[in-house]
């Protein structure tokens, strides 16, 4: 049995289904043997009124009932599987030629035929998922690839030989369909682990990269002529382009936004560009419009789309399935890799983040002119919509995106990318990650270089080291310089003014402590009263003599100049690096603080969301309550205060089961007191699932707890914990993150250190 071990290992290794199923009918015929005596008769019938077709066929398979009838003598095997096997091996070789082809086609390379490379767009995931990506030409000749392991590997080893019979039974049903249906199940749950490969080197991201091109938003509908604008109290009809943009306002009329005075101002503003001149002559006040019929239409246009029946619903789905199968997916290096977000944002009214400045304004509808692609030379280009033209056709392996435009509102370069869990996105979160924990090492040597720093004689050293420090201490953000009105009055730690700190020498029974009041990253405000070294007190006290209010803290320092000097202490040092690893550090710190061997799981993942907002504090990722806390949180009281009834009730019972055990002295009530003894335990332990709930969620209101999840803390931190205390991964990460961080659940173990 050992030579057909090795046998179905060798199979497995090439990716040959063709020689796995002739393994399954050996397992099958030798289960098939020993129920067959009984039908010999009839076979032999069978033969003798059969045509002159089947005499062959019958004799082969009287032959081989006498060598069965040999086997069921002596006992052994050995015999008859050889010959069964050349008698395989020959039938296969005769096919040898019309299969290979056919693999192939298929996507599929026999292992000692060279394959050529494919013209087709698309391949099959099978073949994307087991061809290895392409090295630097110069290396063809020594790269041996390794093989790629997959859960399906696994799966095939560890299938029971009853699964095989049963498998194979449903193979036999003439079915190259059921057999076509079974790969494509088993081809997605087949991961590339690309993490297991080596890594392109000079900048280089992929060898070749095919793709559709964007989906574009559909034009726009008019309104139905029964929907009016009313301008002063009097019906209007407006062309067809400021319907448009007056559609996007009457849409959030019941949001806040459109009560904002510089929301209300932008909008009007942009709307008067898209009017035509008879139209500005007579709109000129935003107050004598009137929306409210087209804001009745869409919700009524909401209301029926969740009104739909499954069928309509269902067809929806399809046409949306349809657009991802055909847009969603690209071909990068042999291998399918989902796109991120392959339709182009329709056009809108801005929004924003906190009291961003722009809010109201109008985003422009993109066309294809406006859009830039990006693909290798040898690909299939996409094709732009029919009688349109792309702005530009690019072919840089240096970039990751597929392809980029320019929003009209700040300027700003937007992308198509991969989707989280590629092996693009997934490259660079890792190398994010070990930059991190190469800070680790050196991290000491640079504190103290800053401190020393604060000591220096020249004024921009001195500005420099303390910068440093909050960007340590903080994980303040370094800033980037703006023009002036170019976005909001965002700052970080380069840009600080002198309006944006206070200086306490003694505060709340704290020394030296400084203050700090300014708009972070999207308009978050961050506020803090932080206790910091004497020295650094003293500096910037020292920075902030003799300036006005609007005059910068750092006025000799910039993000150039500050991320110069970060990679003269460390190869790839930058103030992001900082906040990675501070983040990470501070999980890893929080999570053996604050988790208990003893506690169940709920309340481990209590322990861990505590570590998690501790770090969600230090990087200031708020969030406003959501708009149905208030109501989710009254639903989860309601279901407490029930399980406190239900669990009152129950020792109630269990009362009542001992004084009857007490007088009866019976095995009967003995184990009805035992019963409802684990009936009250059950219960509790439902109540303090429910009581962590309701902490969790109250503690985490208005805490983002998934930017620095998915962004700033190193995944293997988290699995590593998992494994530790046996908690499910699916508890810490969602389907989406698992995908994402697919590299991190292979390669952490319980012992993992950041």
């Amino acid at each position: 049995m050992s030579g057909d071990h090795s046998h179905s290992e060798d199979q497995v290794d090439s990716g040959s289904h063709f020689n796995d199923s002739h393994k399954h009918k050996d397992k099958y015929k030798e289960k098939e043997h020993k129920h067959k005596d009984h039908k010999k008769d009839k076979e032999r019938e069978k033969s003798k009124h059969g045509n002159s077709d089947h005499k062959d066929s019958s004799d082969k398979k009287h032959r081989d009932k006498e060598k069965e009838k040999l086997k069921h003598k002596d006992g052994s095997t050995d015999k008859y599987k050889d010959k069964h096997k050349e008698k395989r091996k020959e039938e296969k070789m005769k096919s040898s030629d019309g299969k290979i082809k056919k693999e192939k086609e298929n996507g599929f390379a026999s292992p000692h035929v060279k394959s050529e490379p494919e013209d087709d767009f698309y391949h099959s995931p099978k073949h994307e998922k087991s061809l290895k990506r392409e090295r630097d030409d110069d290396n063809d000749a020594e790269f041996k690839p390794k093989k790629i392991k997959t859960e399906n590997d696994k799966k095939a080893k560890k299938r029971k030989p009853d699964e095989d019979v049963k498998s194979k039974k449903k193979d036999g049903k003439k079915g190259e369909v059921a057999d076509g249906k079974k790969k494509a199940k088993k081809e997605q749950e087949e991961k590339w682990k690309w993490w297991e490969e080596e890594r392109y080197t000079d900048g280089v991201k992929w060898k070749f990269l095919e793709h559709k091109g964007p989906v574009f938003a559909p034009p726009y509908e008019p309104l139905p002529s029964n929907v009016k604008f009313y301008y002063d109290g009097k019906h209007m009809k407006l062309s067809p382009e400021a319907e448009e943009v007056a559609t996007f306002f009457s849409k959030m009329l019941d949001h806040e936004y459109t009560t904002k005075d510089i929301f209300r101002k932008n909008f009007f503003k942009d709307w008067r560009k898209e009017m035509t001149s008879e139209e500005k002559a007579k709109i000129t006040d935003l107050k004598k419009c009137d929306f409210s019929e087209m804001n009745d239409y869409f919700k009524a246009q909401s209301e029926a789309r969740k009104a739909m029946t499954k069928e309509e619903k269902l067809k929806i789905k399809e046409e949306n399935e349809r657009l991802l199968q055909e847009y969603g997916f690209c071909i990068m290096d042999n291998h399918r890799e989902r796109i991120a977000n392959f339709r182009i944002e329709p056009p809108g009214l801005f929004r924003g983040r906190g009291d961003h400045p722009k809010m109201g304004m109008l985003k422009r509808r993109i066309r294809p002119e406006d859009i830039i692609v990006n693909c290798s030379k040898d690909s299939k280009h996409p094709e732009p919509p029919k009688g349109r033209k792309w702005k530009e056709v690019r072919h840089d392996n240096k970039v990751t995106w597929l392809v980029s435009w320019t929003e009209n509102i700040q300027g700003s370069i937007k992308y198509i990318m991969l989707n989280p869990s590629s092996r693009i996105k997934g490259e660079k979160d890792w190398q994010k990650y070990e930059t991190a924990r190469r800070l680790k090492k050196c991290v000491d040597r640079i504190r103290n270089q800053y401190r020393e720093d604060w000591k220096s004689k020249e004024m921009r050293i001195r500005q420099r080291a303390v910068a440093l420090y909050f960007i340590d201490k903080l994980a303040l953000r370094a800033g980037n310089e703006k023009e002036e009105g170019e976005t909001a009055d965002t700052v970080g730690c380069c840009s600080l003014r002198v309006e944006h700190i206070k200086l306490y020498p003694e505060n709340e029974g704290q020394e030296y402590v400084v203050e700090f009041d300014f708009l972070g990253k999207d308009s978050i405000r961050y506020y803090n009263k932080v206790p910091v070294e004497k020295r650094v007190f003293k500096n910037l006290q020292l920075f902030m003599e003799n300036k006005e209010p609007d005059d910068d803290l750092f006025d000799r320092l910039n993000t150039t100049v500050l991320n110069k000097h970060l990679q003269e202490l460390m190869d790839g040092l930058t103030a992001k690096v900082f906040r990675t690893y501070n983040a990470s550090i501070t999980l890893q710190q929080q999570l053996k603080e604050l988790t208990n061997a003893e506690e169940n799981i709920p309340a481990k993942i209590l322990s861990y969301n505590r570590a998690n907002r501790a770090v969600a504090i230090l990087c200031n990722h708020q969030r406003a309550p959501p708009k149905t806390f208030e109501k989710s949180m009254q639903n989860l009281q309601a279901k407490i205060d029930a399980k406190r009834d239900q669990l009152a009730d129950a020792k109630r019972d269990l009362k009542s089961a001992k004084a009857d055990a007490k007088v009866r002295r019976d095995e009967k009530s003995k184990k009805a007191v035992e019963t409802k003894k684990k009936a009250i335990q059950r219960i509790e332990e439902q109540l303090m699932k429910l009581e962590v709930q309701a902490t969790d969620r109250e503690e985490n209101k208005q805490i983002a707890l998934g930017t620095s999840k998915l962004n700033y803390l190193d995944p293997r931190i988290s699995v590593a914990w998992c494994k530790k205390w046996g908690i499910p991964v699916e508890k810490i990460y969602n389907k989406t993150q698992r995908e994402k961080f697919a590299w991190a659940i292979d390669m952490a173990d319980e012992d993992y250190e950041f």
